[in-house]
């Protein structure tokens, strides 16, 4: 079986969830955190770091320039309907 890529570009939380230690801060995460941990080490999830101009949910919920708007949407294969042709 093929572990599953959850991808991010968040050093610190690839770091917490890998990270056996409990902290206070980390209390409103615990159960999540647990959860994730447990499938870390069964080897059914992987965090590869991607940059965040190739993280394509970033334009869903982020503002981003026009080059790497553009950029992601072609990754997407969105097309401008509008556009002429």
């Amino acid at each position: 079986m093929k572990a599953m890529d959850l991808h991010t570009d968040n050093k610190i939380t690839i770091m917490i969830a890998h990270n056996p230690i409990q902290h206070d801060r980390m209390k409103h995460v615990e159960v999540n955190r647990f959860f994730i941990r447990e499938n870390i080490n069964k080897g059914c999830i992987y965090f590869p770091f991607v940059k965040s101009e190739d993280q394509l949910a970033d334009i869903l919920s982020k503002r981003v320039c026009g080059q790497i708007f553009n950029d992601m949407i072609n990754k997407l294969g969105m097309i401008d309907i509008y556009a002429p042709s």
